[in-house]
């Protein structure tokens, strides 16, 4: 699995995770701190998160990180 691919299912997991809880993206874009359309980008794997940012979206998931990383 490339690094594109690896972005891609955070993305998918992420996305996957928001929806199941009823969240828009807007709706967590607030909870974390960013915008909507850095979440759209994470979601769609466009640009790389880091630890930070994926540690807030986690905890506004209310879920661990590991759960998002499925690779």
């Amino acid at each position: 699995m490339d690094i594109e691919q690896k972005r891609l299912a955070l993305g998918e997991a992420i996305r996957a995770r928001r929806e199941s809880q009823g969240l828009s993206q807007e709706r967590l874009a607030l909870m974390v701190g960013s915008s909507k359309s850095h979440i759209w980008r994470i979601e769609t794997g466009r640009v790389g998160v880091g630890i930070d940012d994926l540690s807030r979206i986690a905890d506004a998931l209310g879920t661990e990180v590991r759960s998002l990383v499925t690779f």
